[in-house]
């Protein structure tokens, strides 16, 4: 796939990994998600050389179903690493599952989620923390870059570009509430009503949003 991929054109099939991106060694995947409900998770998987990394790898309960759609790419045990861009157990739950998948794993997240992941029943991990280094090298070619996006919603959420594919990860920012599910928006009138849905309660300030 070109650099400049059309999102639109990609076929979904949900009982497998939907490849967004591939550059050479460095590949992205949507893993899918079968729950019927609104609110969901939305994990992806990047593989760039040696390194495995799962941004927001969901609630415990969607552990089982994650690790499937890992395992049609490469074995669960070789993820080296997770994002987590805040702490809330739709994001975050399923640490300690991934933790005993392969305890040397590194976790990436900030300083204040960090301090809240021990309420999950796991204290000891390798850690990365985005605010004292706001890179994660992929070998030489490759690196994901943390943007902090304050109170949208939690105080130290942020979100996570892609260098390569230039890809925004952008946690709770621009989700919606909507049992019709698409992983491309094709109508953004209508798609902002189910994100106000989420929208005006959880980013609450003005102030925050236009700051990001």
């Amino acid at each position: 796939m070109a650099q400049n991929v059309n999102l639109s054109d990609i076929v979904i099939n949900l009982s497998m990994p939907t490849l967004l991106f591939e550059q050479k060694n460095h590949a992205i995947y949507w893993l899918g998600v079968t729950d019927h409900t609104a609110f969901r998770c939305n994990a992806y998987l990047i593989c760039s050389g040696e390194h495995h990394i799962l941004i927001d790898p969901g609630s415990i309960a969607f552990t089982t179903q994650l690790c499937e759609r890992v395992s049609q790419i490469m074995p669960p045990e070789d993820v080296s690493a997770l994002v987590l861009c805040h702490q809330d157990p739709d994001v975050a739950s399923s640490l300690p599952e991934w933790l005993k998948i392969n305890p040397d794993i590194c976790v990436i997240t900030s300083p204040r989620a960090h301090v809240l992941l021990p309420h999950y029943g796991c204290a000891n991990y390798r850690y990365h923390n985005i605010e004292k280094t706001p890179v994660f090298s992929c070998g030489e070619t490759h690196a994901l870059h943390f943007i902090t996006a304050p109170h949208l919603h939690s105080p130290a959420a942020f979100t996570t570009w892609d260098a390569t594919s230039h890809f925004l990860f952008s946690g709770d920012i621009w989700a919606a509430l909507s049992i019709d599910w698409k992983l491309v928006c094709d109508d953004f009138p209508a798609h902002c009503t189910d994100m106000n849905m989420f929208h005006m309660d959880y980013m609450a300030s003005n102030v925050a949003a236009r700051g990001f």
